[in-house]
């Protein structure tokens, strides 16, 4: 190829120019919880009635549930946050590949739709590329309830026998709390015949949040947010008007940022609760915390080198681990970061190290010795959350970087750089 066709290539590719050294100041808005808000739109096939929900990101992960729920004959119209679903008229049990195939969370509905309909086929699901993710858990959940399962060439069918089309209530055990397999099994049971449970059920706020909204729809839950959730089935739902929660990753996100920038800044609106675990790190690193009823402000210290290992909900998220790797890189002393949910999550590693950062690499373990400063460079993310991390490694690093894998990055992040450069920061998008 070329050099001038090279350089005319890697010029069009779509990147974020980070302005580095920078100081952030006010406060970062939160938008709503992209994991909650794919769940709810699921949810909305379980009601010939209107649902409304409020809140609900720009993202687009959203646009995509949003088409896969019209091919389904579900009317939609959203403006802004907010969005109205009406899914009287579902008829189409059939989800197109190429839809599903780039959004993980359009698995999610084979529960509503065998709930309601008795029957499903939906294509494996794709997403971020951070490891395998099996739906093995859904599966078993739903078998549980009474339905009929096949998986061949990569499609799943789904139907549930007997003429009245109706599950039928279980005990069900999962093998690991996994948040999709919870979800999934709570939409399933809603509209079981009789009592089910799920044990060693995923706690994680998303599924706080879930069961909350089908309640306010006439479900009869409990003990969401525990190890062990009920469920009595009823024969039908009603719509209502519901607000997703504040996402817990993006709040993270931006309190990271403030941190690897060392700058005092609010992060608003945010359920604190929900942040605990990295709470709690943030002040072992160095950073002073401010905690109101809806709302954070960080003030930075020193930091310095902690260790961190992911767990699902209430330890330290994983969707958190390499922003904070990030921080780490520009933290005084050692630090050592365990991933302990996703194999594939060290993608990020490689590109810090491009911005000067200290790290080795020994399986699912990075040991990190913090730099005084990144240098920028050139970077890409290889996934939604390592995106996140190049930039905010780039506001902190000397220089102007240049972060692709934008296309990774606007799946989980409304308007990043709009937001980020309201408190400072100086960030272009190309």
């Amino acid at each position: 190829m070329p050099i001038a066709a090279s350089i005319s290539s890697k010029i069009s590719t779509p990147h974020l120019e980070v302005q580095g050294d920078c100081i952030l100041s006010g406060e970062l808005k939160v938008s709503g919880a992209k994991n909650s808000a794919l769940v709810l739109m699921a949810a909305s096939l379980l009601t010939e009635e209107k649902l409304q929900l409020q809140n609900v990101p720009e993202l687009t992960d959203i646009d995509v549930m949003g088409n896969i729920l019209l091919t389904m004959g579900v009317k939609l119209k959203q403006w802004k946050d907010e969005m109205h679903i009406d899914a009287s008229e579902l008829h189409h049990v059939e989800l197109p590949y190429e839809l599903v195939h780039g959004l993980r969370a359009s698995f999610f509905c084979i529960g509503p739709l065998l709930a309601r309909l008795g029957q499903a086929k939906i294509p494996l699901p794709g997403g971020c590329e951070i490891g395998a993710r099996p739906v093995l858990e859904h599966i078993r959940g739903l078998k549980a309830l009474g339905a009929f399962i096949n998986v061949e060439h990569g499609v799943v069918t789904a139907s549930v026998p007997g003429t009245q089309k109706r599950l039928k209530g279980a005990e069900i055990v999962l093998d690991c709390p996994s948040v999709g397999a919870t979800e999934t099994i709570l939409m399933a049971a809603v509209l079981a015949e009789g009592h089910s449970s799920i044990e060693n059920a995923a706690q994680e706020p998303e599924v706080q949040d879930l069961s909350k909204l089908l309640n306010s729809m006439g479900a009869k839950i409990s003990g969401a947010g525990g190890p062990k959730i009920t469920i009595e089935g009823v024969k039908h739902l009603h719509g209502c008007d519901y607000k997703v929660i504040p996402d817990r990753i993006e709040a993270g996100t931006f309190l990271i940022a403030a941190a690897i920038t060392r700058s005092n800044l609010s992060v608003a609106p945010v359920i604190p609760e929900h942040l605990n675990s990295l709470l709690q790190k943030l002040r072992d690193c160095g950073c002073t915390l401010e905690i109101n009823k809806e709302s954070i402000h960080i003030n930075p210290g020193e930091i310095k080198g902690i260790d961190i290992t992911t767990q699902p909900f209430p330890g330290f998220p994983t969707d958190l681990q390499a922003p904070f790797m990030a921080l780490m890189t520009t933290a005084k002393g050692t630090s050592v970061i365990t991933e302990k949910i996703y194999e594939n999550r060290m993608k990020h590693v490689a590109e810090l190290q491009r911005m000067g950062a200290s790290i080795r690499v020994q399986g699912n373990t990075a040991v990190i010795e913090g730099v005084p400063q990144l240098s920028a460079a050139p970077v890409h993310g290889g996934d939604l959350r390592s995106t996140a991390a190049m930039v905010l490694a780039s506001l902190s690093a000397r220089g102007n970087s240049q972060v692709e894998g934008l296309n990774h990055l606007d799946r989980g992040y409304a308007s990043l750089e709009e937001k980020l450069n309201s408190a400072g920061a100086h960030i272009i998008r190309h």
